[in-house]
């Protein structure tokens, strides 16, 4: 069971096509309520989706909370618990020396990421967890909303 005054968030990504039209979901639990948040893109990488919806989940909540954040996204996860620590001191390069894959994405990620304290979690996605599942979901059919 989930402490009540800890936000709990799952998100996920979709493209049809990589690029292609895209869409993202989120999944917000707190205290007692449930909000969904979704959108979509004309053309855009799973990636970029993947991490869109995280900003989007973020940008919603007031600063200084805690939360446990779901994704079912390795490159998110990885990247803001493992790779973003170099990439902020080489200046957004990666080893080749050249601007990190969308670095726009990773600041923002990065500055609304620091207002909060944030427990990054990585699940597998399409494995019969609810949450992501609905995360997904929202996903998809925000690509056939375009």
């Amino acid at each position: 069971m989930h402490n009540k005054n800890i936000v709990n968030i799952w998100t996920d990504g979709a493209c049809s096509g990589n690029p292609g039209p895209g869409g993202w979901g989120v999944l917000i639990k707190y205290k007692n309520s449930i909000k969904k948040l979704s959108g979509a893109e004309d053309m855009t990488t799973n990636n970029r989706m993947e991490m869109i919806a995280v900003i989007k989940a973020l940008k919603f909540l007031e600063p200084g909370l805690t939360i446990n954040l779901y994704t079912d996204s390795k490159y998110v996860k990885d990247g803001t618990t493992i790779w973003i620590h170099n990439w902020k001191k080489k200046n957004w390069k990666n080893s080749q020396k050249k601007d990190v894959k969308n670095k726009d994405l990773w600041v923002e990620l990065d500055s609304l990421s620091l207002k909060h304290n944030i427990n990054w979690n990585w699940v597998k996605g399409h494995s019969g967890n609810i949450e992501n599942d609905i995360a997904d979901k929202l996903a998809t059919e925000a690509i056939k909303d375009l």
